[in-house]
């Protein structure tokens, strides 16, 4: 996935831990440590909206885009070229 999430560079920065974050902004743990990872497939925005909230910050400090791995993008030419 191209979409890098910082939340924990954030929380580093804050101090603050996961589970005091989760509270604050009204989420589980769980879905948390899923956004964190950068293993979630959506955010919603009045999520985004409450960790810069909490967190004092713009959604760019959370989010960033990566260029995909040229690695990545030859093997799936190689495979759909078959």
């Amino acid at each position: 996935m191209p979409i890098a999430v910082d939340i924990d560079v954030m929380l580093a920065r804050r101090k603050m831990s996961v589970g005091e974050l989760a509270d604050r902004v009204g989420i589980t743990p769980a879905n948390l440590a899923v956004l964190k990872n950068g293993r979630a497939k959506a955010v919603r925005f009045a999520t985004l909206a409450a960790l810069c909230e909490v967190l004092e910050c713009q959604p760019g400090d959370l989010l960033r885009w990566e260029p995909e791995d040229a690695e990545e993008l030859e093997g799936a030419a190689e495979l759909a070229d078959g």
